[in-house]
């Protein structure tokens, strides 16, 4: 499982011309499962990403978490994080996890964040979305399983 992370000001995800989810202050999060992918994985994930100190506290020090700054989340299904490109110029994609399992566990993501932050938005799994962000720092931090597990 992978989570690109980036801390926002705002963003959103607009799905044939209409927004599906828009948040301020908080983290936009890209979400890729593979086949070998759990929901203990899962949970240990969303453990670190609620966790993750990356908020400038009252002295400019990156020390406080999204719960501490009342953040938002913007959860995005992104099979593209699995992408192969080590032969040729075309990515490859079978590292992915087939669609029903990565819906289940992009869905079981978004309920457990749900009961640990009051707003999350999401964009729709499977659906060709357009991400607009402002990225604040630049802050992005990626969260994977095979590293973290």
């Amino acid at each position: 499982m992978k989570f690109v992370i980036q801390r926002v000001t705002k963003a959103s995800v607009t799905i044939d011309g209409n927004i599906s989810g828009k948040i301020d202050k908080g983290f936009m999060v890209l979400i890729g499962v593979c086949d070998e992918d759990t929901k203990e994985i899962a949970d240990k994930l969303v453990k670190k990403l609620i966790g993750l100190r990356i908020f400038a506290d009252e002295e400019g020090k990156t020390n406080l978490s999204i719960k501490d700054v009342d953040g938002q989340l913007l959860l995005v299904s992104q099979f593209t994080l699995y992408a192969d490109c080590r032969k040729g110029n075309r990515p490859s994609f079978i590292k992915a996890g087939s669609p029903d399992h990565a819906k289940d566990l992009y869905n079981y993501i978004v309920d457990l964040c749900k009961t640990e932050i009051e707003v999350v938005q999401t964009g729709e799994f499977g659906a060709d979305m357009q991400v607009e962000l402002i990225n604040d720092g630049p802050f992005t931090i990626i969260l994977d399983s095979s590293e973290i597990c």
